[in-house]
């Protein structure tokens, strides 16, 4: 690099020294400055050099702030790495080759802000920021993703025009330890702002409110002109009631030396009556209003915020809210758009939190750097816990980092950052040290900050807690491990040592099609002490909106985009690797509940199952159980409805009156419905909705179905009289007229993600799986009937497969048995695929649904009659794959607007899928777009289907959803409409 220093700045180069986290930054604090700041969003000139020291050409373009360059057009585009870091130096050394973007404006500085302190905020800059105003050098900041604030008073004259200049490097000793999972980018990712206060200012506000009513708010105060007058006081109210000043602690005349920073301190008091307090289930807030007065009364400086009475604190190993044991159903959230990238509004951040709202979760833990400031105001208001996590993750180079004395100033500032910009929020239940980092000297410096400062909050650190869940030494107040098999979980929940609450910081992994045992986790969860719950990763697939026609980011204004996952015509969801990168970590970064659009994956319906608030407890004949599974609220807010839906029947429906209930309370609730004594299945199902608008959901909203069966299954009749024909050709195969590929034997499936990086892909290829070759044995004929005996060849072995035509009147029976060699232990699936003809566009189902589901992801499918066009059964996971089944379907037919068509009734409740992909087409691509719909139907009726499991990032299915070797048997049949 050029010796030459172009300004103190560069002279300094930020960039490659971690001893400096800032220079000219104002210190972080809590008082609110968004009333009466001038936003300096919108076009900026721009320049995007190739490194710091290269000089700017003449030519300016424009990118519109807040934004990331990488998304604008320019050269430089999105990267992702989810472990390695993009470039190969070693900590804390940085590449020559270091995109600089250079943004400049000009400003208006309102003349009516004469006498005052002018101050320029930049939300967050990504990575290292340098302000300039008219060519004087003003400050640095580092931390991606927290605000930095820069006094201006001497440097702009109000009444004049100023000219900014923003300095955004975006490679430097600090990307080392913001090596987190998700894309790479470059640039000024939250809004600027320009506002004004009085030199006598409040300097920070620290809000202290209890669950009994008590109130203690600490003012700090200083002077931008030097010492304190004499005469100010600190005034507040909530809601309009006055607030008392704590004279005890007031120093606002103190004469100690030890007060030589000019700084004054103030306390206000108070003890709110009947206090309502604050929740995840009834977000209580209440509106203060702090003022600091001149000695004359008037006013120099106002901050006002919201407020949630609430206490948590740590009972053995109980995490307690209110001194209730919550459970915590969270999920990891990034600030995320699939169109600006890091940059989200505020309602973008109310969308996202609405969806989770609705489907049952109730905390966020900010992966893996403090969000957006909207995120914190909107989690007080509709009721989430929050795990605030720290901008620190040194993934690549963790272990040399986290003892490494250059870097302790930054891990101390950044955590110590985020606790005085976030401590007002009640929503901010714990503090985290930031993400895998390995655990060293810098984590316990900053936990020991966090502690002094804050001791109403405990401190969490996955990689503490891995050295020891129960240490009590260590830099973590809470087990946080991250994906631990829930046998292990549960060995230590039992085994008499544990010390502190176990909350997963990550548990289940939402890759594709995945997240299977998530019921069994919370059953396991719910039912074992000690256990709390944990973090899905993570909200949202990270799919950037691509066109098509040139590879590049769709933009901020971007084609459209759609409400059901799929991407925009002429677009694509684009992952790592399609930006021409050649090093990526592909389609990792797909590993949302939701897709890029926010449009909801199935498993957001089996966690809303999982989450409800009332549950049918028991079935007896005389009624049903009904339960109250939340922490503080009763079932006031909710109304039901009675669905009974008969196998052989309609779906009859009653209105449901829920009963009173406080949480933890049950009752017994009379059948609403006669069931009819003959017939087949019957199951009741509770449609549970909000009975008025809430703030997340308008009156109406599905909360929950619960379920219960009321009568099992008439057994299947075992006669098989022949009547008719059965036409097969040479190779024994069956000639149907609505069928263009005869029934065989099925073996494989499209690989999931978690196939894939679990390693079974790999088997299932090695095995010969795919497609085995099919050797016919023996095909026997007799009136009616055809047995045929076949051998399908695999590196595995051979599976030997038999099937039974039978013809009855108006249709065909078919009996299928395949038996597996004990080398084939562990197969994708073991049924029956075959292909309709053209037309047959609408599928209707007895079984569960609508949504699709799988053996080991079904809880939150309840069992009824359903029905979906074809084209909408399958789901589009970012990378094609395995997708769109139906668990546990009895009967089902397809047919075309004619009501013509076929009818398929299974002996018992199996795996279903009808898409118009076979699993090979699926395979074959990387994208949605390179999909060619077939135009018949594919249809898999298995016998038995592999679970899912999360084995992309976390534990693999249980034992007891793997398909086994052996005999497997299965019969359906067939029949025309």
């Amino acid at each position: 690099m050029n010796d030459a220093p172009l300004d103190p700045l560069t002279a300094l180069r930020p960039w490659e020294a971690p001893e400096v986290t800032s220079w000219g930054r104002l210190p972080m604090n809590a008082v609110d400055r968004r009333s009466g700041a001038v936003r300096l969003d919108g076009d900026w000139r721009f320049q995007l050099l190739p490194a710091p020291d290269a000089p700017l050409g003449e030519v300016w373009s424009s990118s519109y702030v807040p934004g990331v360059w990488t998304m604008q057009g320019t050269d430089d585009l999105p990267r992702y790495l989810n472990i390695r870091m993009p470039f190969a130096e070693f900590p804390p050394d940085v590449p020559a080759a270091n995109p600089t973007g250079v943004y400049e404006r000009s400003v208006d500085v309102p003349a009516e802000w004469a006498g005052r302190r002018i101050v320029l905020q930049v939300g967050a800059a990504e990575s290292v920021l340098l302000v300039h105003v008219d060519g004087r050098p003003v400050g640095i900041s580092k931390d991606s993703h927290l605000a930095a604030d820069f006094d201006l008073t001497g440097l702009v004259r109000p009444g004049e025009r100023a000219t900014v200049r923003l300095t955004v490097v975006k490679w430097s000793d600090a990307s080392h330890i913001e090596d987190q999972d998700q894309w790479w980018h470059g640039g000024i990712t939250r809004s600027v702002l320009l506002y004004a206060v009085d030199p006598l200012h409040l300097a920070d506000v620290t809000v202290r409110a209890r669950r009994d009513g008590d109130l203690l708010v600490e003012c700090r105060v200083r002077d931008a002109r030097g010492a304190l007058p004499e005469g100010w006081y600190v005034s507040g109210e909530l809601d309009g009631h006055p607030l008392t000043q704590d004279t005890e602690f007031d120093r606002a005349n103190a004469e100690d030396e030890r007060v030589s920073d000019f700084l004054g301190e103030a306390r206000l008091r108070t003890a709110v009556p009947d206090v309502r307090t604050w929740n995840a289930e009834t977000p209580e807030l209440y509106g203060l209003t702090v003022r600091l007065h001149r000695a004359d009364g008037t006013v120099a400086d106002t901050s006002r915020h919201r407020v949630g009475f609430r206490d948590v604190e740590i009972d053995g190993r109980d995490l307690l809210v209110n001194g209730e044991r919550v459970f915590v159903r969270g999920v990891n959230r990034h600030d995320f758009h699939p169109l600006t990238g890091r940059t989200v509004t505020h309602d973008d951040t109310r969308a996202d939190l609405v969806l989770l709202k609705r489907f049952g979760f109730n905390a966020i833990r900010t992966a893996h750097y403090p969000n957006d400031p909207a995120l914190y105001d909107l989690a007080d208001e509709l009721g989430f816990y929050v795990v605030d996590e720290a901008d620190i993750e040194s993934h690549d180079h963790a272990h040399e980092i986290a003892d490494d004395p250059r870097y302790l100033g930054a891990f101390v500032d950044r955590v110590a950052r985020m606790v005085l910009r976030d401590k007002n929020h009640p929503c901010v239940i714990i503090w985290s040290l930031g993400n895998e980092s390995d655990y060293g000297a810098n984590h316990d410096a900053a936990a020991g900050w966090v502690r002094r400062h804050d001791p109403t909050r405990p401190v969490q650190y996955e990689g503490a807690a891995k050295r020891g869940w129960a240490d009590p030494d260590l830099a973590s107040d809470i087990a946080c491990p991250m994906y631990a098999p829930l046998e292990e979980c549960l060995a230590h929940a039992l085994s008499g040592t544990q010390t502190k609450p176990l909350v997963q910081c990550e548990y289940s992994h939402a890759m594709g099609n995945s997240n299977g045992t998530l019921a069994d986790h919370w059953a396991a969860i719910e039912a074992t002490p000690g256990l709390q719950g944990g973090f899905i990763w993570e909200f949202r697939d990270h799919g950037i909106l691509q066109r098509v026609n040139d590879g590049r980011p769709a933009g901020r204004g971007g084609a459209g985009l759609h409400d059901n996952g799929v991407a925009a015509p002429g677009h694509r969801w684009a992952y790592g690797g399609d930006f021409g990168e050649t090093d990526h970590d592909g389609a990792f970064i797909a590993d949302g509940v939701a897709f890029p659009d926010r449009a909801p994956k199935p498993v957001m319906f089996e966690h809303r199952e999982i989450a409800a608030p009332v549950r049918i407890e028991a079935y007896r004949h005389e009624g049903v159980v009904l339960g109250n599974h939340q922490h503080f609220r009763g079932l006031e807010w909710l109304s039901g409805e009675w669905e009974l839906s008969l196998a052989d029947g309609d779906t009859l429906t009653a209105p449901a009156e829920l009963p009173a209930l406080r949480p933890g309370e049950t009752a017994a609730v009379p059948l609403p419905f006669a069931v009819p004594e003959d017939g087949g299945e019957a199951w009741l199902t509770l449609r549970v909705t909000t009975a008025g608008d809430e703030p997340w959901a308008p009156r109406g909203t599905v909360v929950c179905l619960p379920q219960v069966r009321l009568r099992a299954a008439l057994p299947p009749p075992h006669t098989r009289v022949p009547d008719g024909t059965v036409e097969v050709d040479e190779d024994g195969l069956l000639a149907h007229p609505l069928l263009t590929a005869a029934p065989t034997l099925s073996l494989w499936r499209a690989p999931t993600d978690n196939d894939v990086l679990g390693g079974m892909a790999d088997r299932w290829r090695d095995w010969g799986l795919e497609a085995p070759a099919r050797e016919v044995v023996s095909v026997r004929r007799s009136p009616g009937r055809v047995a045929v005996v076949s051998d399908y060849l695999c590196a595995g072995g051979t599976v030997r497969h038999e099937q039974v035509l039978t013809a009855v009147d108006g249709g065909l029976i078919v009996d299928e048995s395949a038996e597996l060699p004990e080398a084939l232990h562990d197969v994708a699936r073991v049924g029956t695929v075959f292909e309709t003809v053209p037309g047959l566009n609408l599928l209707e189902w007895f079984g569960q649904g609508p949504w699709e589901s799988y053996p080991d992801r079904a809880a939150g499918a309840p069992v009824g009659h359903h029905r979906l066009p074809v084209d909408e059964l399958f789901t589009p996971y970012l990378r094609p794959q395995e997708s769109g089944g139906r668990h546990g379907v009895r009967r089902f037919t397809l047919s075309a607007p004619d009501a013509t068509g076929l009818a398929v009734r299974l002996d018992r409740a199996r795996q279903v899928s009808v898409t118009r992909h076979r699993a090979a087409d699926l395979a074959a691509v990387a994208h949605h777009d390179e999909l060619v719909p077939r135009a018949g139907c594919v249809v898999h009726i298995d016998a038995a289907h592999r679970g899912l499991g999360t084995a992309s990032c976390g534990p693999d299915t249980f034992a007891s959803y793997l398909v086994a070797a052996g005999v497997h048997r299965w019969s359906w049949t067939l029949r025309v409409l």
